[in-house]
């Protein structure tokens, strides 16, 4: 039977049981979203090539199903079990010498056929939990609801779950089932019916290792190709079941240069306001995925442009609102230029510690409320960095020749800063102003007010805090030193090298390095020191 809900169809092994059209409830009207242009097919995509279907008695299937599902040869994708990362092959080998079938599963397969490092490799195992415990020395079992096991290999945890755990979870919000679709053997329906407890296509595909085989069940080769992010059952179904897949969505798009699908629009719009029922750990995680893995402008972007950014950061959307940013706007600005230059220094791989990001937010925001002299902004990031020492800061800054971005509303050219002296104050002062802006951040009324003073912007949930206590105090110790100076055995990091194990745990000399970095090339753009050595040899 195919259901459609708000013109969706979804696929005809989906047994609903009950009105769909009940469990959206409270959706704000809004008006018609705009159209979604078809994206050109990602280049580097290799062509697969398919590997029919048998049966168990070796006869290829012939019906529809067959056209659907597809096998498809690793190699020919260009997967290799060189790309996987050494803790997982540990886990990957333990589990089949002790005969178990093992599956690389989720977004790891997705970014191995994209050639890109993944965030994390997930594995999937016929093992019962209990057994993968007993597997390994240091294993624990986590999760009440979606029991996993955590494997620790160094200083690595690598996820393994269970097909006999994760087929518990199918049809829990509705109450739906899935019927075996004909002339389909035990393997494929167990690994199929786990595909459809998945969030996107695109992360409905299954890698066996040792059989060199990738499963896509869901068309996930298919969206690949053409770009797209889009849910396995119906959009506005899926976002219902987990909210939290509304924001997993835009973080993927984000990362991948992809688009969604229109009823994906659609929905996400409609739905965004139901992302406040999340924990607010879990909305946290969420915007540190989207903030310190190498997406974090791309992300904002997205996140302004379908009305989520108001309800999580709705200090920063005030900000937008305050530069007449549009909904689709391609103009930059300050902000997104601050985390453009984050992201050319992280990746999936090489994260930077949440505390780096929250203050880079408090930063901006004390720059937003009392723009500066670009002298004041490039000598506090260097006192930042050297850890107190403003003289230090101030002789640098002084032989700085290069020209500064003068588009940035933020910065000013008007105090008199001829003498050391005054300069010096003004840090101290912006110093402050970034601390009381870190406050501002975490208050829980001053976030009401901030969108308050913009009534043309659009609706939100006002007050809403998501910023840890444990992240404010961790981006707190960035800039203290500013104005207590250096603190006790703190060394200024040397060399522009980027030690990111370090980073990843917050270590204060790296991140204060990093910010410093971030900060001296937004204010400094390269590429305005090339246009302006362009045209004075073009004038000479």
């Amino acid at each position: 039977m195919a259901v459609s809900v708000l013109g969706f169809s979804s696929r005809s092994y989906l047994t609903v049981h009950r009105q769909l059209i009940y469990c959206v409830h409270k959706v704000r009207q809004r008006s018609s979203f705009a159209a979604v242009e078809l994206p050109r097919e990602p280049a580097g995509v290799p062509k697969e090539k398919e590997i029919h279907f048998t049966r168990s008695d070796g006869r290829v299937k012939g019906d529809s199903k067959a056209s659907e599902w597809k096998k498809l040869s690793s190699k020919d994708l260009g997967i290799s079990w060189s790309m996987i990362a050494k803790p997982t092959k540990y886990v990957l080998k333990g589990l089949k010498k002790k005969g178990y079938e093992v599956y690389l599963v989720g977004g790891c397969v997705r970014d191995l056929i994209l050639k890109r490092t993944p965030k994390d490799f997930d594995i999937i195992t016929s093992a019962e939990l209990k057994e993968v415990v007993r597997a390994f020395h240091r294993c624990e079992v986590v999760g009440k609801r979606f029991p996993i096991c955590h494997v620790h290999v160094n200083d690595t945890i690598v996820e393994v779950s269970s097909f006999s755990t994760t087929g518990k979870g199918i049809g829990q919000k509705f109450d739906y089932s899935l019927r075996r679709p004909p002339d389909c053997d035990d393997h494929d329906y167990i690994r199929w019916r786990n595909c459809w407890q998945r969030d996107f296509t695109i992360n409905g595909l299954m890698f066996d290792p040792y059989a060199e085989i990738v499963y896509d069940y869901m068309g996930g080769m298919q969206d690949i190709k053409k770009a797209k992010v889009r849910t396995i059952i119906p959009a506005n179904m899926s976002f219902v079941e987990d909210r939290a897949r509304i924001l997993r969505g835009v973080r993927i798009a984000a990362r991948l240069g992809f688009r969604f699908t229109r009823d994906i629009a659609y929905s996400v719009r409609e739905l965004s306001s139901s992302v406040l029922r999340l924990d607010k750990g879990r909305i946290f995680m969420e915007m540190n995925y989207m903030l310190a893995y190498g997406s974090a402008e791309a992300s904002l972007r997205l996140l302004w442009r379908f009305g989520l950014l108001e309800i999580l950061l709705p200090i920063q959307a005030a900000y937008l609102v305050s530069q007449g940013f549009q909904r689709r706007d391609k103009r930059s600005n300050m902000l997104l230029s601050l985390f453009s230059n984050l992201d050319k220094l992280v990746a999936p791989d090489r994260p930077c510690h949440n505390s780096l990001w929250v203050g880079m937010l408090a930063f901006h925001k004390a720059l937003v409320d009392q723009p500066r002299h670009p002298l004041v902004v490039t000598a506090f990031s260097l006192a930042v960095h050297n850890g107190g020492s403003l003289s230090e800061a101030v002789e640098i800054t002084r032989r700085i020749s290069q020209p500064h971005d003068d588009s940035f509303s933020e910065l000013l050219e008007a105090p008199d800063l001829d003498s050391d002296k005054s300069l010096i104050d003004e840090i101290m002062d912006f110093g402050l102003s970034v601390k009381s802006a870190l406050i501002k951040m975490t208050d829980e009324s001053f976030v009401s007010q901030a969108m308050s003073k913009y009534p043309q912007a659009p609706y939100s949930e006002l007050g809403y805090v998501c910023i840890p206590l444990s992240s404010f105090l961790r981006a707190s110790k960035i800039f203290e030193c500013v104005e207590m100076g250096c603190g006790k055995g703190f060394v200024p990091k040397r060399g522009s090298k980027i030690d990111y194990e370090f980073l990843a745990m917050g270590n204060l000399q790296e991140v204060r390095h990093v910010f410093a970095r971030i900060v001296f090339d937004t204010v400094y753009p390269i590429s305005l020191d090339r246009e302006n050595n362009n045209s004075g040899s073009q004038n000479s």
